[in-house]
């Protein structure tokens, strides 16, 4: 932690932010406005931003000290391939909210993107939460 500043002039204290980053994970879903976007499966791409403090892991190299990435992405595929819902927008959130029930999670960005049929050309619609503990 380093402060910026002297004293009673100090002005900010910048603190080390880690992060652990899962990109491009694709998984099947069932989601959509539509009754007709609900009845095929379609790709989800969802990416996964983690803030926690890894200087523990980064000392002793034990999983144990850090974040399993392996629990964060069951928590991601069990929600893209579960309950069919019409907004991506609920997904980023219920994916967000279980990920902040992981151990040393501080707080959580979550990216999903899908390519609706009815937008084409573009590359994807996509929307972005960032949660944090309280």
């Amino acid at each position: 932690m380093a402060s910026i500043g002297a004293g009673a002039n100090r002005i900010a204290t910048i603190t080390s932010v880690d992060r652990i980053v899962l990109e491009g994970m694709v998984f099947s879903g069932k989601h959509g406005l539509t009754d007709a976007e609900r009845a095929r499966s379609q790709r989800f791409t969802v990416d996964i931003e983690l803030e926690a403090d890894l200087a523990r892991a980064a000392r002793s190299d034990q999983i144990e000290d850090t974040i399993d990435y392996r629990r964060v992405r069951t928590i991601a595929k069990e929600v893209i391939e579960g309950e069919s819902v019409h907004l991506i927008e609920t997904l980023a959130g219920r994916i967000a909210r279980k990920a902040l029930q992981v151990p040393r999670v501080a707080a959580v960005s979550v990216k999903v993107t899908k390519r609706p049929p009815s937008m084409r050309p573009i590359d994807g619609a996509a929307v972005v939460m960032r949660r944090a503990r309280r």
